[in-house]
């Protein structure tokens, strides 16, 4: 990383930002994963220049807006996303499957990348026009499919999203490991299976189905719309809580 040089009355301002700038890109872009230390805050320091009170007030915006985890005297890392409740979770469906003893299996069915359409932006409230990944995929377990998933990602937000085929690797997977988000939004609902889906997840028309809705944002830009359907014999949700929440 170059640093900048000091100009003027705002220098110090205009340093903080691209500071803060550099190591959100390398955050954002993958390249600093979830759970990657970031440089040592006097390695900051030599790297721009600049004084230890730059680098700390940097270093505490990015934990404010939940992109880094500060623990003393072991530095400073990229946040895991975090899970407020087991219905709630964000899960890996892969290690989801596999944690039940069943034999995860994955097909990509349809990947696209395409512009924004009305429906995209009444999904992930997305500019018309802008550049979206759109993924089909099935996820099976002991063999049965397990969840068929409809997804868009948000390639501005996610552009390294654009060279992976995701014809091995789910995108939950990828995601979960990559992409570092800051909020989430779930709605759980139920269905029935029309002809398209029954033959798609390999059920009777009519079987009931639980319908998983999820959308994820960083610091306020949308990421990623994901619609899950369950066979519904296949899945519950289980919590468990106490009565202070």
């Amino acid at each position: 990383m170059t640093a900048p040089s000091k100009r003027g009355a705002n220098a110090g301002v205009a340093l903080y930002q691209r500071i803060r700038s550099d190591i959100e890109g390398r955050i954002v872009s993958g390249e600093w994963p979830p759970g990657h230390r970031l440089p040592f805050e006097h390695e900051l320091m030599d790297t721009y220049s600049c004084a230890r009170m730059t680098v700390n007030k940097v270093l505490s915006g990015l934990a404010a807006a939940g992109l880094v985890e500060r623990k003393r005297r072991a530095g400073s890392f990229v946040s895991r996303p975090k899970v407020h409740s087991a219905v709630l979770q964000i899960p890996d469906l892969k290690a989801e499957v596999e944690s039940r003893g069943q034999r995860y299996g994955y097909a990509l069915l349809q990947r696209q990348k395409r512009t924004a359409t009305r429906e995209d932006k009444a999904r992930l409230d997305l500019d018309l026009r802008a550049p979206i990944l759109a993924l089909r995929c099935r996820h099976d377990a002991a063999k049965q499919p397990f969840a068929l998933e409809d997804r868009i990602l948000n390639l501005d937000a996610v552009p390294d999203a654009a060279q992976q085929d995701f014809s091995e690797v789910p995108p939950s997977t990828w995601l979960v490991d990559h992409v570092p988000w800051t909020e989430a939004e779930h709605r759980i609902s139920a269905g029935n299976a029309d002809e398209a889906l029954a033959a798609d997840l390999n059920i009777d028309v009519g079987t009931a189905c639980l319908i998983i809705e999820r959308r994820t944002w960083r610091n306020g830009q949308p990421i990623t719309a994901v619609r899950l359907v369950h066979p519904g014999p296949l899945y519950d949700l289980t919590a468990r809580f106490t009565p202070s929440g």
